[in-house]
């Protein structure tokens, strides 16, 4: 293992810095502060527009973590460590995952996701330790760092590297040696902090960002997305039992009566009572079918009915299609429009 850098400058980090633009944040109105926040967090969301070709790399990296029977496992400190617990306590109830297969580990444990416990953060050795107890080869560890030094961090990347995992930092921040961490570095940088040092804001902000992408975009490219839907929703609540009735009616164009029988047939599954509604098939049949094209639905509806939208989809496919082609007679329209008026 590389020596962990002793005494960082944390002078330096751009994460530590004041804010030019809140100098006088102290002596605002509260609309007024308010605006300087809204204008600085834009710049959140510019940082991470600039580094999407790296939440790309690392996308892949996740789905063939997974797809090869791996697991994500997200690690952070304090306001990053909190944000990767949130990431991984939503997946499964958006995308079915199952919870051990996008895990978490913060500096401090449990504990420390409800009360700050700053030192922890120092403490490499138990990064180490939590690592080497819960990651294996074939893993994916994402780790969240907005200074990009934490101890606690770059400590969970050696250990994860050591052990045959794929890796992945996400600093709001650039250090020195991080390449060397991981196999993917996602630096946004949105610039010092409107209360200088406080990186539950913009950093904070970025962080979410990229997070919601990687885990998103990940699940997508494993099937768990027809559409912009999520097929594999847990309707536990009111709520989301009302949106899977509204998918399996809606994706296989049947009758609410019959969306509410295929529900309860495929046990609350809703990607299975789409398949079996849709196509009429048993619930053993549907899960064959699944199974033959990796649980993506769309595939699974080519085969089947040999078109890829769902009923009442099929029109406004075709209408997005006409809009995008340059040769159709609404778009050469409006491109002599465009022409006369230039």
């Amino acid at each position: 293992m590389r020596p962990m850098p002793r005494r960082p400058r944390y002078e330096r980090l751009l994460t530590e810095r004041e804010n030019p633009a809140s100098r006088a944040l102290d002596r605002l109105a509260p609309l007024r502060i308010a605006a300087l926040m809204n204008r600085e967090d834009r710049r959140a969301v510019r940082a991470v527009e600039r580094v999407l070709p790296d939440v790309a790399r690392a996308v892949d990296l996740i789905v063939d973590a997974l797809r090869g029977g791996g697991r994500l496992v997200l690690v952070g400190a304090g306001t990053s460590g909190r944000l990767g617990v949130l990431e991984a306590a939503e997946c499964p109830p958006t995308f079915g995952t199952p919870p051990a297969t996008i895990a978490w580990t913060s500096a401090g444990g449990r504990g420390a996701v409800f009360r700050s416990r700053e030192g922890a953060e120092d403490d490499a050795r138990a990064a180490a330790r939590a690592v080497r107890a819960r990651v294996r080869a074939g893993d994916v560890v994402v780790g969240v760092s907005a200074s990009g030094v934490t101890p606690f961090v770059r400590a969970a990347l050696l250990e994860a590297r050591r052990r045959g995992a794929r890796t992945t930092l996400v600093a709001c921040s650039p250090a020195r040696g991080s390449r060397s961490l991981a196999q993917v570095v996602i630096a946004p940088v949105p610039g010092p902090e409107v209360l200088a040092g406080s990186t539950r804001l913009k950093a904070g902000t970025a962080t979410k960002l990229v997070l919601n992408t990687l885990t998103t975009a990940a699940m997508v490219r494993l099937g768990k997305v027809y559409g912009n839907r999520m097929v594999d929703v847990q309707p536990r609540s009111a709520k989301l039992r009302a949106r899977a009735l509204r998918l399996v009616e809606e994706l296989a164009g049947v009758s609410r009566p019959r969306a509410l029988r295929a529900l309860a047939a495929s046990g609350g599954r809703v990607r299975l009572a789409i398949v079996m509604a849709r196509a009429g098939l048993s619930r053993a049949a549907a899960e064959r079918a699944l199974r033959a094209t990796g649980g993506a639905l769309r595939p699974l509806f080519r085969r089947v009915t040999g078109l890829p939208y769902p009923p009442g989809a099929r029109a406004s496919a075709r209408a997005g299609s006409r809009s995008r082609n340059p040769r159709s007679p609404g778009a050469r329209g409006r491109g002599r429009a465009g022409r006369s008026r230039a």
